[in-house]
């Protein structure tokens, strides 16, 4: 079973919300999932507080062999585990009142 991570499409016409998952490649855009790794809105007015990503699992998935999409690499790159625009986002989403979901410990 080849793994993708990709968008997966939710909200109505004209107001998208997608949610970042790991899914097999054979599956259609909007089918059965593995797992969920986050969300991107891209209505949301701060533009560094539209992609909360969990960063631990994503970096699972990949190294599985996970293989992620053009548009979820470039998500990675800004706002993964060791992501450049992770201090504008932690900036954005106190501006919002929003905080970034807390990591669980074990």
């Amino acid at each position: 079973m080849s793994v993708r991570i990709r968008m997966k499409r939710l909200g109505r016409k004209s107001r998208p919300f997608y949610r970042l998952c790991a899914i097999d490649q054979r599956s259609p855009r909007d089918g059965r999932v593995l797992e969920e790794l986050g969300h991107y809105d891209p209505m949301c007015r701060e533009t560094d507080a539209r992609a909360i990503l969990k960063g631990d699992r994503i970096d699972y998935w990949m190294s599985v062999g996970a293989q992620p999409s053009d548009n979820v690499r470039i998500l990675i790159a800004k706002y993964g585990t060791n992501g450049s625009h992770l201090s504008a986002q932690q900036e954005a989403l106190t501006r919002l009142g929003r905080s970034k979901p807390a990591k669980v410990q074990a």
